[in-house]
């Protein structure tokens, strides 16, 4: 299904997402496209490890997931963020129904370091024709990245590399990471196209800095294999689809830019 787009949402951003923002969702549905949203919660997670007095560490800059932390995770994640979303779509007139990697086997996990980082997972499988299915009866699915093993241990798994396996398996036509910011800007004008090679150069130069580097690092990250090109867009300020097309800058692997 070529006309897949799958849209990354940041734990960060979801509460700044504005109504636009979720009626750009039915624009896309409207002109054909069919919009997966895999979605983070780091933020509601640590207010809700604090509120239980739930000890937690960063080991590399991932939180270590030991069997109560990850409790909490699958909780947060599946629960009250998830649904979030869905409500949120709903109200716009789009049907939507929210999942757990966890269901149906629709991300499978193996630790990435057990003993070092608890159940932190990395992606071995994604259970594309489940997604498939539900893309089917024309609704929006809204996936939590929580994710389990062959034997039904669930694990912790990264937003952005959960989004990037997602589209791969579906080979979507796009990625998509919802940002605050309309996408990458030099000189207050937004570049609607640009290269890996571009946006290391961005990097370099100081273009791109502070808190948009992590963003475009995490689309960089996907550009492997099958995903050829990915896209950061505006999630809080305006609607990411105007006059049918959407709105931010795509990234491409490699492409001459004119």
């Amino acid at each position: 299904m070529k006309d897949i787009v799958v849209i990354k949402c940041g734990g960060s951003t979801i509460e700044q997402l504005s109504d636009d923002f979720f009626k750009s969702i039915k624009k896309l549905k409207e002109i054909g496209f069919k919009p997966v949203i895999v979605h983070g919660g780091g933020p509601a997670i640590k207010n809700m490890l604090t509120k239980l007095k739930v000890e937690t560490e960063f080991v590399n800059g991932l939180r270590k997931t030991t069997s109560e932390v990850m409790e909490v995770v699958e909780m947060v994640l599946s629960g009250p963020v998830n649904k979030s979303l869905v409500r949120k779509l709903e109200s716009v007139g789009v049907d939507a129904v929210g999942v757990s990697g966890s269901d149906h086997h629709l991300i499978e996990a193996e630790p990435k370091d057990l003993e070092t980082l608890g159940y932190v997972g990395d992606v071995t499988k994604v259970n594309a024709n489940f997604v498939y299915q539900l893309l089917n009866l024309e609704v929006v699915p809204v996936i939590a990245p929580v994710a389990v093993n062959k034997n039904g241990t669930i694990y912790n798994v990264n937003a952005d590399t959960a989004a990037g396996a997602v589209a791969k398996a579906l080979h979507a036509n796009k990625l998509i990471f919802v940002t605050d910011v309309p996408g990458i800007l030099k000189d207050k004008k937004l570049l609607e196209t640009v290269t890996e090679q571009d946006v290391k150069a961005l990097i370099n130069n100081g273009t791109i800095y502070g808190g948009m580097i992590p963003k475009v690092e995490a689309a960089l990250y996907s550009l492997e294999g099958s995903l050829e090109e990915v896209m950061i867009v505006d999630g809080k300020h305006s609607s990411m689809v105007q006059d049918g097309k959407i709105i931010g800058t795509t990234i491409k692997s490699t492409m001459e830019v004119v």
